[in-house]
């Protein structure tokens, strides 16, 4: 028998002064058999960061031809494809032919820093792409504000978010190893 998707209910309170955005979303976040507490959480923090109200989860680790999260436009284009975890470069560049950003956050004190060395050059090509990464301590303390149903409030200012719940608080500072290029 086939292991079910744990659920989670989040209600989060984004307040964005980077991007002068404010709003509250109710969010519904399942968690696949396969996936751990510390995904889970830079799932949410991937949301909280690029929160919009057409930002949404996907089928994710279920399915090939998805991102973690995307945000698509009106008539149905991908405007942001959003990756959690270390995907392949074959992915990225597939995810860039087909959105007009690409945003990776990087977890993982010692796969991410050896995927960066690897993939490095590679993905400098690809000017549609941003990559992030979230130190191991920080991820850490995400994951203690982690439950079933969790009330959580962000505020992101110069490029820090800090978070805060019943659970305790957060503050996260990720590290920009790759910047969109300027769009002509």
């Amino acid at each position: 028998m086939a292991l079910k998707a744990t659920i989670y209910k989040a209600d989060l309170n984004v307040a964005d002064m980077d991007r002068d955005y404010y709003a509250d979303h109710s969010l519904t976040l399942a968690c696949h058999p396969s996936e751990n507490a510390e995904r889970l959480m830079v799932r949410l923090l991937a949301f909280a960061l690029n929160a919009d109200e057409r930002l949404e989860f996907t089928r994710g680790l279920s399915t090939d031809d998805e991102p973690d999260l995307w945000r698509r436009s009106l008539s149905g284009d991908v405007e942001q494809w959003i990756e959690v975890g270390l995907p392949s470069e074959e992915r990225l560049k597939k995810a860039a032919g087909r959105a007009a950003e690409v945003c990776v956050i990087a977890y993982g004190p010692r796969t991410a820093p050896v995927w960066w060395e690897k993939n490095r050059d590679l993905l400098a090509r690809n000017r549609r792409l941003e990559v992030l990464y979230l130190p191991p301590e920080q991820s850490e303390a995400l994951q203690g504000l982690l439950g079933r149903t969790m009330q959580l409030q962000c505020t992101i200012q110069d490029g820090e978010a800090w978070f805060s719940s019943d659970n305790g608080n957060a503050e996260v500072r990720l590290e920009r190893w790759q910047t969109l290029a300027a769009q002509p």
